[in-house]
């Protein structure tokens, strides 16, 4: 490890241990190198190491304060670095390969714990998603919103930051496009309307295996468009 990672995992100590809870401000710079006995230079670049992961958060003129290390905001960072993959074919394959494991068996969780609300506001995006077959934009907002709710009804945020992205708005644009050039958005909203209807009966079997002919048919046409050297992301 080099001066500034060692740096890095004694602030990121405190934090673990409690002695820099959610919120909590960090001690003036020349008191915190002296606390964790390293030099200023070091204390202000681990500082702001951490502020770029989002662990930290520096307000001018107040000081540095410990953020609320909820998983929506550590791992937000995830979806950029997602699109700055969109043009390595390799790596969209692994990406849908991640979503095709975590998604069928997010569906079968949700399926066990889905309010009637959560029901209604899923019902809604398939809803609208019937009514803009043609409309890649709507399509595509809507879809987001589909699966969002369906993953928020399980009530792991850590999961549904994961799988948000994942997805990545780009390549789920891009694959909406093509599924509409080719007549094949019809077939996607029936594979919707059957993870709804599951979903509806709780049922988690039918719900996992729902969700899972969707994810393997998008990742499916996905494979066929990158070996066709289409340019998808």
């Amino acid at each position: 490890m080099s001066l500034t990672d060692k740096a890095i995992e004694q602030i990121r100590e405190l934090i673990r241990s409690g002695a820099l809870p959610p919120g909590s401000k960090l001690p003036p710079e020349p008191d915190l190198a002296a606390q964790l006995g390293l030099s200023r230079n070091l204390a202000r670049e681990a500082v702001k190491a951490l502020a770029v992961a989002r662990v930290l958060e520096v307000r001018r003129g107040d000081g540095t304060y410990v953020t609320s290390l909820q998983p929506s905001l550590l791992l937000e960072g995830l979806g950029g670095a997602v699109e700055l993959l969109q043009g390595d074919a390799g790596a969209l394959r692994d990406l849908m390969e991640v979503r095709r494991l975590l998604e069928p068996v997010a569906t079968a969780l949700a399926a066990t714990r889905i309010t009637d609300e959560q029901l209604a506001e899923i019902k809604s995006h398939l809803e609208a998603m019937r009514e803009a077959r043609d409309d890649v934009e709507r399509l595509n907002a809507h879809d987001a919103a589909f699966h969002r709710a369906v993953v928020s009804a399980t009530g792991n945020e850590s999961l549904l930051t994961l799988l948000e992205g994942v997805s990545g708005r780009t390549l789920r644009a891009r694959i909406w496009r093509g599924l509409v050039d080719s007549d094949a958005s019809g077939r996607t909203l029936a594979e919707h309307e059957a993870i709804f209807a599951a979903l509806a009966q709780r049922d988690a079997a039918l719900s996992q295996a729902a969700a899972l002919l969707h994810v393997s048919n998008t990742e499916q046409w996905l494979r066929e468009h990158l070996r066709s050297g289409e340019k998808v992301g």
